[in-house]
């Protein structure tokens, strides 16, 4: 057997090597991969809880050809040499991501209007692709009033779908976590260790990894809708980090500055929170120019200049972008 394994999704095939998991596989075989709420692949022991990425294995290898015998979770199943996956190919699989989505659902509330992650939030390009209109569940949502847990962070606990991804960013990035998910089961919930709050140099990467609005960058709350803003590539030297970040511009003013992310919405590499809340003067950074983004995104809906139809409606155009 070659060092390589094969293992054949919704069709297709691919080669890698021992240890990948099947949604590794996946993203680099293209196309339409299974999504991830949980899962962080800069973020070691991430994935496994959300449940939005199960897939059908139809046979579970070469040497031993008999399909698993239930869904099972891509972003920690291992790939075997021979194996054969079913993704978007099986009903099955898309009830039962929808079924995940359904209950993901259940406490979060429906207030994308108002949240400052819409146009950038995956719970709400997934429910896009897997919700419904209406929901069966007739009992109360549960509610949190929102807290400071830092300078510069606010926790909105009534949206948040327990992920786990901020808790590992600050296990791995930062030299004391002082958060977590305290209580169990329906009452679960991220919080600090009697009220702690969350300071230091790498908090603000916890927004960045935050999946739907839980976390939210308080110098930012409300200043702009995302695809009202302008994005750049910008760096600058940096003693704690590389310095490579996102500028969102409204107008010539930096209104919010983010880390870099790659095609599947993870942090390339995490940034200080000097980089990210202290530098908004143009005049701290080497802009590189205008941040590429996916043309199916909200974000690029007012990336570029509109055409001139008439005067008029430029000046409609501009009005709006600003």
């Amino acid at each position: 057997m070659s060092e390589l394994l094969k293992v054949t999704i919704d069709g297709r095939s691919i080669e890698v090597p021992p240890g990948t998991t099947i949604l590794q596989a996946a993203r680099q075989l293209g196309g339409k991969y299974p999504p991830a709420m949980c899962y962080y692949s800069s973020l070691e022991n991430t994935g496994g809880k959300c449940r939005v990425c199960l897939v059908k294995v139809a046979q579970a290898s070469e040497a031993n050809p008999r399909p698993m015998p239930k869904l099972v979770a891509s972003c920690i199943t291992r790939v075997e040499n021979g194996m054969v996956v079913e993704n978007e190919t099986n009903q099955e699989v898309i009830n039962a991501r929808n079924g995940v989505v359904e209950f993901l659902l259940i406490n979060h509330p429906l207030d994308c209007p108002v949240c400052d992650q819409a146009g950038e939030c995956d719970l709400q390009n997934l429910s896009f692709d897997h919700g419904k209109e209406n929901t069966r569940y007739e009992e109360g949502r549960r509610e949190f009033d929102k807290i400071d847990i830092g300078p510069y962070v606010q926790l909105h606990m009534t949206r948040c779908i327990l992920c786990y991804r901020c808790v590992y960013a600050a296990e791995q990035l930062t030299n004391q976590r002082v958060h977590g998910v305290l209580n169990r089961g329906d009452v679960s919930e991220i919080s600090t260790y009697i009220k702690n709050a969350i300071d230091n140099d790498f908090s603000g990467n916890i927004i960045d990894v935050c999946p739907v609005g839980a976390l939210t960058d308080k110098t930012y709350r409300f200043k702009q809708r995302v695809w009202f803003s302008k994005p750049f590539d910008a760096h600058r030297e940096c003693s704690h980090c590389c310095g490579k970040t996102v500028l969102w511009l409204k107008g010539d003013n930096i209104i919010r500055v983010t880390a870099r992310k790659n095609e599947f919405g993870e942090v390339e590499e995490f940034i200080c929170n000097s980089c990210r809340f202290e530098k908004r003067d143009i005049s701290d950074w080497i802009v590189e120019g205008p941040r590429k983004v996916d043309q199916e995104s909200v974000i690029a809906s007012n990336k570029y200049e509109l055409p001139v139809i008439s005067p008029a409606v430029n000046v409609d155009a501009k009005f709006v972008s600003e």
